[in-house]
This record gives C-alpha cells, structure tokens and sequence, in this order.
C-alpha cells in the first residue's frame, strides 16, 4: 500500500508521495492506473517528494503526468509541494528550496497563506526550449488544418506554445492543442496556452498540458503567458492571470529577470492505494 495526498492548486489536481518515509519505485503503467478517475485516484500529475540532491537544497521535487511521462516543471504542484512537506511536518520553514530536474526552485509562504514560486529564469532561444527553429523570433507561425497559427514560445523549466485570442471562451483548445503539443517544430512537445488579454494588467488563459490535454489551471502556463505577453508589449510587470480553476498573480521585470507566481494550495484528502491491478495499463 502507497500513503498519498491529493490536493490542488487552483483546479490543477495532483497525488503527492512522501518518498523519503517510504520506498517508491513506480512504473509508468502504475501511474496511469493512479491517474484513471474511475479506477484509481485521478490526477493530473504526480508530485513525488524526494531527498534532496544539492547540499543547498531540503528536497528533491518529481514530476509525472497522467499518462505516465516525467516532466521537469510545474508552477502549481509546486505550491502544493510546498504546503505537503509543512502540513506533513517535514519543513517548518516559510522558504523552501528543491532540486528539480530544470534546476533548482524556491518556494516561500506570505502572510496570507499563499505561496510564491521563484520559477526561475524563462528561456527563449530556440535550442533551450526547445523548437526547431533556424533563428528566435518573437512569433512563430505553423499551418493547422489549412489556417496559419501565430505562437510565441518560452521555456519556463518546460516547453511552451502561447496563442492569443480573442475570445477564450471560443478557442479551439482541444484541436489545436492537441495538434500542436505533439508538432514536429517541438521534439519535447509543448504546453499550449491560449490567452485573451483583458488590459496590461489582466489576461483570461487556458492551457492544453502536455500530456494530460487541458486543466482548470497551469502555472507554468500562466508564467509563460505573461512572459510572452510582455515581450510581444502587451502586457505590465505584474499581471492576474484568470484561469478556469481561479486566479494566480505573475511577476516577471524581464529578460534575464527571475519570474514569480504567487497563488494558492489546498489539501483535498489523505489515502492509501494498492497498486497490484495495473495489467489493463501496460
């Protein structure tokens, strides 16, 4: 038996481990079984807690998705991160620095029980995101279905693709988002964002993840948002980033500055759960 946490940031749900108390060694059909919302827990990624790697670091921070897939990045699984290893007393601190596979991160609560993630410094060439692109630009073009598609693309620890439009409501999420996640220019996939820019200082998103088709909120998405969106000058310094799930707050000076993301993080339940009936997931 597996002890284990949901919890959710914002809609975006997840399974978080504490794999440090106990042994944990999972196989990608195991986490598509945990993920299955009829069979197993449901999720849209896993979050393992882990020793640290870095002398300077207090834990090591994982990543999959629910199909299975590990990834190096995401903005509100690390907020619950964060409130699991306090809440599970293995932190008492308010700052918190983790290993992560895209570096280090460090999350920090604030006075109203929200927690800020320093996501690090987004990426923009080509090579470090990545896309198969001769040279940077601040748009890119790709043909879907017979129309030409304008994106502009960042790295913030994960690949992503970000499409103005609009009108969210209206937006092709599913087809073009599945379309483009798995599209030749993006040899790692991508996260496909989808923004409506309200004012400078506002944007309504939704996000179609890699791996795991849209979610009530990305992180990682929303800063990538507000990144593109103040590099193409359309956005502030700070920006409310209102996705389906509810509203997180992206702070980025500009290139070569850190970008941070302040939001919420909420414990749904405590469970155990056997994973010995996993054959129909191989």
């Amino acid at each position: 038996m597996i002890n284990f946490t949901k919890m959710h940031g914002l809609g975006n749900d997840f399974v978080v481990i504490d794999a440090i108390n106990q042994t944990i060694k999972l196989s990608p059909e195991q986490i598509r079984f945990m993920a299955d919302r009829h069979f197993g827990v449901g999720f849209d990624q896993l979050l393992l807690v882990e020793k640290p790697e870095s002398a300077n670091a207090d834990f090591k921070y994982r990543i999959f998705n629910a199909d299975g897939s590990e990834v190096a990045q995401c903005g509100n699984g690390a907020r619950c991160f964060a409130r699991f290893v306090r809440e599970k007393g293995l932190f008492a601190g308010d700052e918190i620095t983790v290993d992560t596979d895209s570096g280090q991160l460090v999350l920090t609560f604030t006075d109203n029980g929200l927690v800020t993630v320093n996501m690090g410094i987004p990426r923009h060439a080509p090579v470090e995101i990545p896309l198969l692109v001769a040279q940077e630009a601040q748009t890119y073009f790709v043909e879907i279905n017979g129309t030409l598609t304008e994106f502009g693309a960042v790295s913030v620890g994960n690949p992503h693709a970000v499409i103005q439009v609009e009108n969210i409501t209206l937006a092709p999420v599913a087809e073009v988002g599945r379309i483009l996640e798995n599209y030749p220019l993006f040899p790692e996939r991508s996260n496909i964002g989808f923004m409506q820019v309200v004012n400078r200082k506002h944007i309504k998103l939704r996000v179609y993840e890699r791996g795991a088709a849209e979610t009530l909120a990305c992180g990682s998405g929303a800063c990538a948002a507000v990144v593109v969106g103040i590099e193409q000058n359309l956005l502030d310094n700070e920006v409310t980033v209102a996705l389906t799930g509810g509203e997180l707050t992206i702070s980025w000076a500009g290139r070569g500055q850190l970008v941070y993301m302040m939001g919420s993080a909420t414990t749904v339940f405590d469970g155990k759960i056997s994973l010995m009936e996993t054959q129909r997931y191989g």
